[in-house]
């Protein structure tokens, strides 16, 4: 290697020293705020964003994703110029569709039966 370390050997530049790359801003991946508007009060032929649509039903953008994995999915959405667009009546028919499928909470037991848990 005639004296030089296994760094400068590979060519690194500042002899190894930490680079500084630059670093593509990572996607916010969590819930967003809610909706600043009223989605009764829009039209239903209005379209929404994917960060839009989560923002009103209360879904992060990467569920929203996954959720479009599955043609069969009941909230509907159309690519637009590459980009997904949900409308405002498909939305409000996914809520809706939500509210009549939602049961109440069923107390737990560790059995399964009726009967309570032992202590």
């Amino acid at each position: 290697m005639g004296g030089k370390t296994p760094i400068e050997v590979l060519g690194l530049p500042d002899g190894g020293k930490k680079l500084h790359a630059t670093k593509r801003p990572r996607k916010n991946r969590g819930m967003p705020p809610p909706a600043t508007f009223d989605i009764d009060t829009l039209p239903g032929s209005s379209n929404l964003t994917a960060l839009e649509t989560a923002a009103v039903i209360r879904r992060t953008p990467g569920a929203l994703e996954q959720w479009r994995r599955d043609p069969n999915h009941p909230l509907k959405w159309r690519y637009v110029d590459g980009r997904p667009l949900y409308r405002v009546d498909a939305v409000r028919d996914y809520l809706a569709q939500c509210d009549k499928t939602t049961k109440a909470p069923q107390p737990h037991n560790a059995h399964g039966d009726g009967r309570g848990a032992l202590p």
